[in-house]
């Protein structure tokens, strides 16, 4: 079942290796498939030499039970389940440990809108996660870690900020599709390596003016959106 997005989330996940976002076995992507209430996620430490869509694990949105596929589900998969259970228009979502947004992740810190590279991609600053609490982290913790982050975007479209920073865990991000999860995912990495450079020769670097970022933001999104070919 769902065998065209099988194929997706598999394409998509190598993608992270191609573009340079995950190492070994770690990372993972899924995609909903709404109509028919499953997710479709990369298997549990599995290598990407070799993957296959036919390892793809599909799963029920609503219980989290293995619907179709022989390898155990990806360890973060609790976590993308909470997400797509509350971003309704959601319908892919990536996880790394790409470099410079987990260096942002570890040290706690929103990414804040530096320039028009960023407002091209989010409408604010990169959130960034509470510390998860310790009877989070004992209990179930990465259905908690979904949590913390419906939490940090409460009153917030997580598409108008298509990714979060996981306090001293690592990047996820989503989007409308799995394409543009991955997208967002590549974006998030640049970003957090753009504001690192900056902070890097100008410590004492500002956020760019609402304006400006407004502009940008909606240049791309929303229903004013003029960017690129229609």
């Amino acid at each position: 079942m769902l065998e065209a997005l099988k194929r997706e989330v598999c394409e998509a996940n190598l993608q992270l290796v191609r573009e340079g976002l995950v190492i070994q076995t770690f990372g993972n992507v899924s995609g909903v498939d709404r109509a028919s209430g499953c997710m479709v996620i990369k298997p549990s430490g599995v290598g990407y030499d070799g993957m296959k869509p036919e390892q793809m694990v599909v799963l029920s949105l609503e219980t989290g039970e293995v619907v179709e596929g022989q390898l155990n589900p990806s360890s973060d998969t609790p976590t993308h389940l909470v997400l797509y259970r509350a971003f309704k228009d959601v319908g892919g979502i990536v996880h790394t440990h790409s470099a410079h947004a987990t260096a942002w992740a570890q040290a706690r810190r929103e990414i804040p809108p530096l320039g028009t590279t960023h407002a091209d991609f989010f409408g604010g600053p990169v959130p960034c996660t509470r510390v998860m609490k310790p009877a989070e982290i004992k209990g179930e913790y990465e259905a908690n870690t979904g949590d913390v982050i419906v939490e940090r975007f409460r009153n917030i479209d997580p598409l108008t900020l298509p990714g979060v920073l996981v306090a001293s865990h690592g990047p996820f991000a989503w989007g409308r599709s799995v394409k543009e999860a991955v997208k967002n995912a590549v974006a998030l990495e640049f970003i957090a390596r753009l504001a690192s450079e900056t902070f890097s020769i100008n410590g004492a670097a500002k956020a760019m003016p609402a304006v400006l970022l407004n502009k940008h933001f909606s240049r791309k999104h929303g229903p004013g959106a003029y960017y690129g070919q229609r």
